[in-house]
């Protein structure tokens, strides 16, 4: 699973990639939980580094599948 996580006044976007079995509802609510607590959003990606952002700086929080299932290039569909 990946989280593209927007940043306010940044033109830049943060992209975490989760582990293959992170739990989509914990992950969710532990994103409503930073918000509503303004405390840093820690998130673990699939090499163990950790990522914290303060939530007084999250824009907005986008859940997609995994980078590792997009098709790139000119492959037969």
């Amino acid at each position: 699973m990946d989280i593209r996580i927007g940043i306010v006044q940044s033109m830049k976007e943060l992209d975490v990639e989760l582990p293959d079995d992170a739990d989509h509802d914990q992950i969710k609510r532990d994103v409503e939980a930073a918000l509503e607590s303004d405390k840093v959003l820690w998130l673990t990606d699939r090499k163990g580094r950790r990522v914290g952002v303060p939530a007084q700086r999250i824009a907005y929080v986008e859940f997609a599948k995994s980078a590792s299932e997009r098709v790139v290039g000119f492959g037969n569909a």
